[in-house]
């Protein structure tokens, strides 16, 4: 299970162990070990604040009266619909936890056994977990469930080894075997959940194997799972398009996983640059009224409202770091922290022999992050001639028709631009739009092209400033990763966005993309087959390529080959379903700089049977299989240069060079790679 990562600086590999959790576990070792869970009684005995006011309230929400009913199957639909089993399952795991810390603090009998006889009751009588939610069931009580028997097993609690056994095979059968696989299809926070919980089984069970798969998760999770799949290097969480309270969720979840790895030796806060850190602060900066870059349309629902209590504990443990996060500050004193209990008490880390430096460390997005690309609010250049204005509804071939070869640009007006097929794209046009509010689709009733070329040797194109939009639908959607999760079949309509094909090499000439955005294509998102003279500035090509006809793994957000002088660059390629960000083919002259490939289920960038191939300045990050991929099939590379990127956290490698000759790889940074 040992696994090494390394940074490799001028030519300097420098090899850095990959924890896995190896040596004993610390006992307790969870939300907090021993010291941790001593000073904050300490704390709270002493009358400390804000300490002893979350231990009121905790004391006062936590009823010995409760009574727990155990059920022998859970079944809960989606969102809680059709419950049979669920609410009494959650309610029993949050006050077997609040009675653990309460048992702590005061050493009162009643409350070890209260949460005994909750964990007793359960045990011995749950079988199996059924329905939409049932993973998601698993992993938002088992945390709270581990955390009390962590502590009741390893204090005076009189807890029976009979029933600490029983425990055990109640975590073992219906909780481990119903999430050991994890969740790929569904939102992230599901996997989040389930990170943190199998962090606990492992170290509950003092089983290595369970413990270190989550660690491979949380680093290498595939689709919407793992640290850099959730989070983006903007800090732009995976649900932003959805609504705040799923995205508290799913980050709360990630910082819970953070806080046990912790305990257990290993900093998952620090991954990718502190990835949790800029989750938190930008999320919490909308939450609180702030704009913030967003790709796609940023969801309201539940901006500034309900603010969960989630925001303690990876405050303190940055603040420990040396990291500032004002906005998370601001949430907890303006909006938690007067209420918190339960998750006040379970921050609570032992003082550290770190010293904080007087000027805390300013977080900051890093340099090599594509903050802006593809269609802005507002138009990057303008016609330097008469153009013709399109408005949505009016025949936009006509316009194209009558601009062919004579320089004038077609410029598509604000709203949805509805075809009822392909549009050819004849030489010598400038097709815009007026931004982001420009958007171009295909009817739901058609299928195949979104744009293709007009002729085989077309030449002198441009497509600039609009979104083209390869879905059904268009607008605010309230869970995105649900309603397009028919990209992933066979049967999902096959819709592509532009192809420009020829029939020989360079075929095509001076072709050219500029902020445009192409998003969830099931085929291509772009494909230029045939041409001298391409240029991708400034773009987002996101979310294309699924597995339909003629299946996954040959469809991407930006497929390139059999062309020559190649220029992309500013531009982000992310998330194709089943295909890489970039895949390049049987190409020369090509130069790929300072671009963003990342979470896609191939390679970020994949190049095959190319030369002169400069590769400058990417940042590959989340891909499951390589940051950079020279596929090596027939003949071997020659002149190819790969320097200063960035390749962190994909699953098998960061950069994967076959044969290749006269090549230069200087001064990239590798973090976190599977091999």
């Amino acid at each position: 299970m040992k696994k090494t990562f390394g940074v490799v600086l001028a030519g300097l590999f420098i090899s850095v162990a990959l924890y896995a959790q190896q040596k004993p576990f610390i006992h307790p070792g969870m939300a907090q070990n021993r010291q941790d869970l001593d000073y904050m009684k300490k704390m709270v005995l002493a009358g400390e604040q804000p300490y002893k006011d979350a231990f009121d309230r905790l004391k006062s929400a936590t009823s010995l009266s409760f009574k727990p009913q155990a059920f022998t199957h859970i079944s809960v639909g989606s969102y809680g619909a059709n419950s049979q089993g669920g609410g009494q399952l959650s309610r029993s795991a949050d006050i077997s936890y609040n009675c653990a810390l309460l048992w702590y603090i005061t050493g009162d009998k009643a409350y070890a056994d209260k949460a005994i006889e909750i964990l007793n009751a359960w045990s011995p009588v749950l079988w199996d977990f059924d329905d939409n939610n049932a993973k998601l069931n698993v992993g938002l009580t088992s945390y709270y469930f581990l955390n009390a028997a962590e502590i009741l097993k390893n204090t005076n609690s009189g807890w029976k080894p009979k029933d600490v056994a029983q425990f055990k095979r109640m975590i073992i059968g219906p909780y481990y075997s119903t999430i050991k696989d994890f969740f790929t299809e569904a939102n992230g926070n599901w996997d989040g959940s389930m990170i943190n919980s199998m962090l606990c089984m492992g170290v509950f069970l003092d089983d290595h194997e369970i413990f270190n798969r989550a660690v491979e998760r949380f680093y290498h999770g595939p689709n919407n799972s793992g640290i850099t799949k959730y989070i983006y290097p903007s800090g732009q969480i995976q649900e932003t398009v959805r609504d705040w309270g799923h995205v508290q969720l799913g980050i709360g979840e990630f910082e819970k996983a953070a806080q046990i790895a912790w305990t257990q030796g290993l900093d998952f806060y620090g991954a990718a640059g502190n990835r949790l850190a800029l989750g938190y602060e930008y999320s919490s900066k909308y939450m609180l009224g702030d704009d913030v870059l967003v790709y796609g349309l940023i969801s309201v629902r539940e901006r500034g409202q309900n603010f969960r209590d989630i925001y303690e504990a990876i405050y303190q443990h940055y603040q420990v770091k040396g990291i500032d996060m004002p906005y998370t500050a601001r949430i907890i004193k303006e909006k938690t922290r007067d209420k918190s209990s339960f998750a006040l008490l379970t921050s609570v880390r032992a003082p550290s022999k770190a010293i904080t430096p007087h000027h805390l460390i300013v977080l900051q997005v890093p340099d090599n992050v594509i903050l802006q690309a593809g269609a802005l609010n507002t138009v990057t250049a303008q016609p330097i001639s008469e153009a013709i204005i399109v408005a949505p509804g009016d025949s936009i071939q006509a316009a194209l028709n009558a601009s062919m070869s004579k320089g004038k640009w077609v410029v598509l007006a604000k709203g949805v631009h509805v075809l009822k097929a392909s549009l050819r794209i004849p030489s010598g046009v400038t097709l815009s739009g007026e931004g982001r509010e420009t958007i171009l689709m295909l009817s739901p009733k058609t299928n195949g092209k979104t744009i293709e070329n007009l002729d085989k040797d077309m030449h002198d194109v441009t497509i600039r400033d609009l979104v083209l939009e390869g879905g059904l639908i268009t607008g605010v959607e309230f869970d995105p990763n649900a309603s397009r999760r028919n990209r992933s079949y066979m049967s999902a309509p096959p819709r592509a966005g532009i192809e420009f094909q020829a029939d020989h090499d360079n075929q095509m000439h001076n072709i050219r993309f500029e902020h445009l955005t192409v998003q969830n294509c099931t085929k291509n998102g772009v494909s230029v087959r045939g041409a001298a003279g391409v240029v991708v500035k400034d773009c987002s090509f996101n979310d294309n390529g699924a597995n339909v006809i003629p299946g996954g793994g040959l469809l991407h957000n930006l497929h390139l080959t059999h062309s020559s002088n190649i220029d992309v660059s500013g531009s982000r390629f992310d998330t194709s379903t089943f295909g890489s960000g970039i895949d390049v083919s049987f190409c020369n002259d090509v130069a790929i700089v300072n671009n963003e490939a990342a979470r896609n289920k191939l390679s970020g960038i994949r190049c095959t049977e190319s030369n002169n191939i400069k590769v400058t300045g990417n940042l590959t990050e989340g891909n499951d299989e390589n940051g950079i991929k020279f596929d090596t099939l027939l003949d071997a590379f020659r002149k190819i240069t790969v320097t200063n990127n960035v390749a962190q956290y994909n699953t098998e490698k960061g950069i994967d060079i076959g044969k290749a000759i006269e090549s230069t790889v200087a001064g990239n940074t590798l973090v976190g790679n599977g091999k």
